[in-house]
C-alpha cells in the first residue's frame, strides 16, 4: 500500500487518484505520520461494501436462527402457494 502526506495528496491529487485506480491498491493519506484517510478505486470500494453488507445479513440470519424465530423455507413456500 502507498502512503502519501495530506500536503502531497493535495498537491498531486489527480496523480494520486490515477495511480490508485491503475494499481487497484489503496493509498493511505497521512497527517503527522498517522493515517487519516484512504483513497480507493471505486470498484474495490463497491466490492468491500457488498462484502460488508453480506456479512451483516449473515449475522442477522444467524441471530434469528439462534432465537428460533423463523419459518423453514418449505413452510413459507407452502403458505404462499408456491408448491
Amino acid at each position: 500500500m502507498t502512503e502519501v502526506a495530506v500536503t502531497q495528496a493535495r498537491d498531486r491529487l489527480a496523480e494520486v487518484i490515477e495511480e490508485t485506480r491503475r494499481s487497484g491498491e489503496p493509498t493511505w493519506v497521512t497527517r503527522d505520520g498517522q493515517r487519516v484517510a484512504v483513497i480507493l478505486d471505486p470498484d474495490v470500494f463497491d466490492r468491500l461494501v457488498d462484502l460488508a453488507e453480506d456479512a451483516m445479513d449473515r449475522r442477522a440470519l444467524d441471530e434469528v436462527r439462534t432465537d428460533g424465530d423463523y419459518l423453514p423455507w418449505d413452510e413459507v413456500k407452502a403458505g404462499l402457494g408456491l408448491e
